[in-house]
């Protein structure tokens, strides 16, 4: 790692359908060996999935999902004379976005639906609706960060 400059970020292209940045980031975390145009209809038939499933404008489910699962505490490990501490600290905005998409594709990948576009849809509509594994994963985050409070003092 360069200790000279950070590299900068680079934005993405709002995506065709719907014009907007976190899709296509998510779809640029789904998509395998560099096949967008597949990771594009998976995205945009489980959203049309998700919206005849709910009834709502799709995007807006999206988004609300994403917001269900974004955690806003993890714990980090921190060495402190010998032993190692898990230090509840903040997650910044970009690490949030960042690991709901990630904890969204995971939790997709892992359910026995046949298809990834039922899969995803699914995972979208129940982490609209609170619950799914998604959602279970940021609570645990946020239990286990909420059990080593004791340790906040070693934040850094």
């Amino acid at each position: 790692m360069s200790r000279r400059h950070a590299a900068e970020k680079r934005e993405v292209l709002p995506d065709a359908k719907y014009g907007d940045r976190v899709l296509t980031k998510f779809m640029n975390n789904l998509m395998i060996d560099g096949k967008k145009s597949v990771a594009e209809r998976i995205v945009y038939n489980a959203l049309d999935r998700v919206q005849g499933k709910l009834k709502r404008e799709p995007i807006e489910v999206f988004h609300e999902a994403l917001d269900n699962v974004k955690p806003s505490v993890e714990v980090r490990s921190r060495r402190v004379g010998g032993a190692t501490y898990q230090v509840p600290v903040e997650v910044r905005p970009s690490r949030r976005e960042a690991l709901a998409i990630r904890w969204l594709i995971d939790a997709s990948k892992k359910r026995n639906e046949h298809t990834m576009e039922e899969r995803l849809a699914g995972e979208l509509a129940d982490a609209v609706n609170g619950r799914g594994t998604a959602v279970k994963k940021r609570e645990d985050t946020h239990k286990m960060a909420d059990a080593n409070k004791a340790f906040s003092h070693y934040r850094w």
